[in-house]
């Protein structure tokens, strides 16, 4: 469609990237350093993930004035990788010897120890996950049969030393959550092993933790902690296993005082950083599906078509 010569119009047009880590995968395999860029990458991007065709550039020769910006986290449960055939606590499986528990003698008795047998639990984090979560719920235990994959018996059970029939290995909580800490870079952050118990949340270990910058023209217009940009969007609820990063409301944001003019084929740029070396090793554990927006909210100017 032709460009009407010289008239121009304004509207009401958000610009936004974001950067997101897959199911399965950690921040890390998205974003290796201590800096998470937004406009900066916006190839292969879905609209989910940004409207910006060009790199740290507006369309065409449109200008931009940015009224408010806003960092929006999302708070979706994490999955976790299948376990890998791979050597323990290097590449996502952890391994510790426990005792073997034999059936219930008598009948309805506690289970008793089997004498000259150890089991070697070498799990990945997914069951080890969905095992923690099942103690959770069950009085802080759970069971494993000798007989599933991971759990390997010693001495290797030969005919004339059988292995004990109905034998299960017990786990409490503290074991789990040891053998997961064990996974080294592997394991999730504190905030995904222990949800919304005192422990925190991935958006306030997010908020709280990282420096949030906008440049423009490589001029650093702001530059505050990124709880200072409230989310002013995203899902609301009163009940307390619920966190958001502000009340869901577009007012409920941060708003410059004056309009940051972005001219036509500026670059700009926003870069959230986290300062501190060992938060950024636990933030770098954090497990997707994430997603992590930047919006500039305002009014976009460009030819009327």
């Amino acid at each position: 469609m032709a460009i009407v010569q010289g008239i121009r119009e304004k509207v009401h047009l958000p610009i936004y990237d974001s950067l997101s880590v897959e199911p399965g995968k950690q921040l890390r395999e998205a974003e290796s350093s201590s800096v998470l860029k937004f406009f900066v990458d916006v190839q292969k991007k879905t609209k989910l993930e940004t409207n910006l065709q060009s790199a740290s550039l507006l369309p065409h020769y449109n200008t931009f004035e940015a009224r408010a910006m806003r960092v929006v986290i999302s708070d979706l449960p994490p999955e976790f990788p299948e376990e890998k055939d791979s050597e323990p606590k290097s590449k996502g499986e952890a391994s510790e010897e426990f005792e073997v528990f034999g059936p219930s003698t008598p009948p309805g008795g506690d289970p008793v120890v089997v004498a000259g047998f150890t089991a070697t639990i070498e799990l990945g984090i997914k069951r080890l996950m969905e095992l923690l979560e099942e103690a959770r719920e069950n009085d802080g235990e759970t069971e494993i049969s000798t007989d599933d994959d991971g759990v390997v018996l010693d001495p290797e059970p030969t005919t004339a030393t059988p292995a004990p029939l109905d034998s299960t290995v017990t786990l409490t909580v503290a074991d789990l959550e040891a053998l997961i800490d064990s996974l080294d870079r592997a394991a999730p952050p504190r905030e995904q092993i222990r949800p919304n118990n005192g422990a925190g949340t991935i958006i306030g270990k997010l908020v709280y933790n990282t420096v949030t910058t906008l440049y423009v023209g490589e001029k650093i217009m702001i530059q505050m902690p990124t709880w200072f940009f409230p989310a002013g969007a995203g899902p609301y609820s009163e009940k307390s296993g619920i966190t958001t990063h502000g009340e869901p409301s577009p007012t409920a944001t941060f708003r410059f005082a004056e309009p940051i003019f972005i001219d036509k084929q500026q670059n700009f740029r926003v870069e959230i950083e986290v300062p501190d070396t060992d938060t950024l090793k636990e933030i770098q554990k954090i497990y997707g599906p994430l997603n992590l927006w930047v919006v500039l909210d305002g009014y976009m100017t460009r030819d009327v078509q």
